[in-house]
């Protein structure tokens, strides 16, 4: 079964073969021509309509020339044999090949002639009789649901998509032509809304010099666009929908420039190397504020920036509180921080990491967190020993009273310290806590509480991990003393935000 990999553009060549055998080869043999220029970008189809019209028509209405329809069907009449010259003709120039039945006849003869996709017409939509036949011959399916309730629509998408049929839903509006006013473009959006899993297309009926419609649908996001072809002749004249070769050309000329305007959807875009020359070129640099030794560590207060930055400087976007950037020369005052001058990590990685586990802990707690809340990562003897040395403050108030949410991650400790102007009090949510206070153990459960007074040398660890809330009087950021202080790697302390896209992972 063939598909494709590429944006579709189908040519319908609906009844404009005239019921001439050589005219309608000659609008196959046009269309390549005029899609020759972009085979390497899209995929091409030619599509014909099938009815078994002594059926399709009543037979009190086969001679009733005087019905519009009915004419126009009877006089572009084809046997079987003269539309297999036309298939022929369209896979011998390489196209693939679509049908649309408008009777289950049609609709088994498609099978039979092994077309490579069925197409369900906007008039035949939600006819569930036809639709059942079109379901039994396993081909992948092209829907256009024109003037169709969007609950007819989520049926049909249903009825296909629940026997694992391939399935493509095409906008379109069923006015021949289509005014610009009434092409109802939005609909892609809400087609692509409603049915993400699926490819969506555009079907078009405007006028055929109108080349911003299939700009706009490329962009909202069609992958599949049909439009009607044509060859105009001293004896054919084309309706008012229907593109001539020239036209057609044009057509994919505009689709081709529009996906070209719109670049990438799968990720973000690579920049040129003129856009990222350009970009560097308007950035601040690094300066040194003064004189500074091999191995310092550089941050906002010995460094500064300023415009112009020099080729292969650090720039103002290298530093973030998750980098980490030493000097690894002398170097004096004003001097421009080059990129060479120093080691340079990121954090970030296992930054988020850890944000993921104690986020874990804390849907294990069924703690309620408050959304967007500031968090702060301690890790005393450097982040990467945080698994082991660290803990997780979640400020929730800090008035004349404080109330914060801690998180202890399983098989970590916390360092031994005091504070002189702040008592608190340990209420374990989930987990087990142990506690060294003033040098007794004690270990604290869930739904129990524990009083640290001002001066009372405290630490804390947890073997499974433990959520508890701290009560407190005013938290003072200058109040807290560690006999170990000299040995912790600075700085010691990183804010997170548990945004509402971390929490909901």
């Amino acid at each position: 079964m063939k598909t494709f990999s590429k944006p579709l553009f189908v040519f319908e060549m609906a009844n404009n073969h005239q019921g001439d055998i050589e005219h309608g080869k000659n609008i196959i043999r046009a269309m390549r021509q005029a899609s020759a220029p972009f085979v390497d970008r899209f995929d091409f189809a030619v599509k014909f309509q099938y009815r078994d019209l002594d059926s399709f028509i009543h037979p009190a209405f086969q001679d009733r020339m005087d019905i519009k329809n009915v004419k126009r069907f009877q006089d572009t009449r084809l046997s079987r044999e003269q539309f297999a010259e036309l298939l022929a003709c369209t896979r011998e120039e390489g196209f693939l090949t679509m049908c649309t039945p408008f009777d289950e006849v049609s609709a088994a003869r498609i099978a039979e002639e092994g077309y490579d996709f069925i197409k369900i017409a906007s008039c035949s939509f939600g006819d569930w009789p036809l639709m059942e036949a079109i379901a039994a011959t396993g081909l992948p399916v092209v829907a256009s649901g024109a003037g169709s309730p969007l609950e007819v629509v989520r049926r049909v998408v249903s009825f296909f998509t629940h026997r694992n049929l391939p399935l493509v839903l095409m906008h379109c509006v069923g006015e021949y032509p289509t005014p610009d006013e009434h092409l109802q473009m939005n609909q892609i959006d809400l087609y692509r809304r409603e049915f993400p899993e699926l490819t969506i297309g555009f079907s078009t009926h405007e006028a055929p010099d109108n080349m911003e419609p299939v700009k706009i649908a490329v962009a909202k996001g069609a992958r599949v666009f049909e439009k009607h072809v044509g060859l105009p002749t001293e004896t054919v004249t084309l309706n008012g929908y229907s593109a001539n070769p020239q036209q057609v050309a044009a057509w994919l000329a505009a689709a081709d420039a529009a996906f070209r305007m719109c670049g990438t959807a799968a990720g973000r875009y690579e920049p040129s190397d003129k856009e990222a020359a350009d970009l560097a070129a308007l950035r601040r640099g690094a300066f040194l504020k003064k004189d500074l030794p091999a191995g310092t560590m550089l941050g906002t207060e010995n460094v500064f920036f300023a415009f112009p930055c020099q080729p292969g400087q650090l720039l103002a976007q290298d530093f973030s509180k998750y980098a980490t950037i030493r000097l690894n020369k002398d170097m004096r005052a004003d001097a421009a921080v080059q990129r060479e001058d120093v080691e340079l990590s990121d954090t970030r990685g296992t930054i988020l990491r850890y944000v993921n586990r104690i986020v874990d802990l804390l849907k294990q707690s069924n703690v309620v967190v408050p959304v967007d809340s500031r968090c702060e990562i301690s890790h005393h003897y450097g982040l990467e020993n945080f698994e082991k040395t660290g803990l997780t403050l979640i400020d929730c108030v800090n008035r004349e009273y404080c109330k914060k949410i801690l998180v202890v991650l399983p098989g970590q400790d916390h360092p031994s310290h005091s504070h002189k102007k702040k008592e608190e009090t340990f209420i374990v949510l989930h987990g087990v806590l142990k506690v060294n206070c003033g040098g007794k153990e004690r270990v604290v459960r869930k739904g129990e509480t524990m009083t640290v007074e001002r001066d009372q040398v405290h630490s804390f660890s947890s073997d499974a991990g433990c959520v508890f809330e701290e009560i407190s009087t005013t938290h003072y950021r200058d109040d807290s003393f560690y006999p170990d202080a000299d040995n912790f790697v600075q700085p010691r302390k990183t804010q997170v935000y548990l945004t509402r896209d971390i929490w909901s992972r």
